[in-house]
């Protein structure tokens, strides 16, 4: 089954020609574009793990927040940047593919993957006032209401959204996509009930468990999670078919050198592999996830985007 199929990502900019080795450098700063507003998991992350990058590379970070169109506008600043000192922090990127009909970038061409950030499973809540505190009762209350229940996303081609496609295919149910610009403000419309269900990233959707103001369900993935102990996994919760993780990337311009991307990459797994980088994660439901090197991230991501664009393209999602 699917498994952890988000990916964030990091374009950026580099800016210390002396440390970092980036030809175009024209000063200190390294700019971390996000696709999402402040607030939310994506913001944590690039904040979080961006600004120790930066600092290992000797340089002052700046957090570019650039939210809307599935992160495509994210994207293309930084796709059209060209100073050497700007990265991409988003979700799998490669999916706009099958949501957009027409993109102004071409993701594989112009885009490099450096390496996987973090990930972790998201929280499957509710409305306090839904009537349902099981996974199956959500399932038996949909099948009896078919369109009438409506899902919270953090935008068009997130890992909520997908995560929100999967279970509508899995557990052969309609529950309805409403998209926000943002974890954020997703998680309050369940607070304030003008949606009733989020599949929602750990960092946006556990401090509102905790405070009581929405219900958790299960999270997405097959086990418990050790980050976000008391909330059940899919097995126990009953549905085993269900599997889905979110995860944030680091992507640069195609413009930079393999030597410039190597430089960074290096940065960002010493970063990742510190204890305390660790522990700031998992305060957020999440776990440091490097990989092994950029051919490793890239492919990661041509191996999952098929799987979710023939997901997308079942669901009938699309994005004009």
């Amino acid at each position: 089954m699917l498994q952890r199929i988000t990916r964030g990502l990091i374009c950026g900019a580099l800016a210390f020609f002396s440390t970092i080795g980036v030809a175009q450098t024209t000063g200190k700063t390294l700019r971390f574009v996000v696709g999402y507003p402040p607030g939310g998991s994506g913001d944590f992350v690039t904040r979080t793990v961006g600004e120790a990058i930066a600092a290992e590379l000797g340089v002052t970070p700046l957090i570019d927040n650039r939210p809307g169109a599935a992160g495509n506008l994210a994207t293309e600043v930084v796709v059209k940047s060209n100073d050497g000192a700007t990265l991409l922090v988003a979700s799998n990127p490669y999916i706009n593919k099958a949501l957009y009909k027409k993109l102004n970038y071409d993701v594989e061409k112009d885009l490099i993957p450096i390496t996987l950030l973090g990930n972790g499973p998201m929280i499957i809540a509710v409305n306090n006032q839904l009537p349902v505190r099981s996974i199956p009762e959500l399932i038996a209350y949909a099948k009896k209401n078919p369109g009438k229940l409506n899902f919270a996303s953090s935008g068009n081609g997130s890992t909520p959204h997908l995560g929100g496609i999967l279970f509508n295919s899995v557990a052969d149910v309609d529950i309805v996509h409403i998209p926000f610009k943002g974890g954020a403000p997703a998680v309050q419309s369940i607070i304030a009930g003008d949606t009733q269900v989020i599949y929602g990233t750990s960092p946006v959707v556990l401090p509102q468990v905790r405070g009581g103001r929405v219900r958790a369900l299960a999270i997405t993935t097959q086990k418990e999670s050790a980050a976000i102990p008391g909330i059940m996994g899919m097995k126990e919760a009953g549905l085993a078919d269900y599997d889905i993780s979110f995860s944030f990337g680091l992507y640069a311009p195609s413009t930079w050198s393999p030597t410039e991307v190597q430089k960074v990459f290096d940065a960002a797994v010493k970063v990742l592999k510190r204890p305390e980088m660790r522990d700031k994660l998992a305060t957020q439901g999440m776990d440091p996830a490097p990989n092994v090197s950029p051919a490793d991230f890239k492919a990661a991501n041509l191996r999952d985007a098929p799987i979710w664009a023939k997901l997308i393209s079942a669901s009938g999602a699309k994005v004009d």
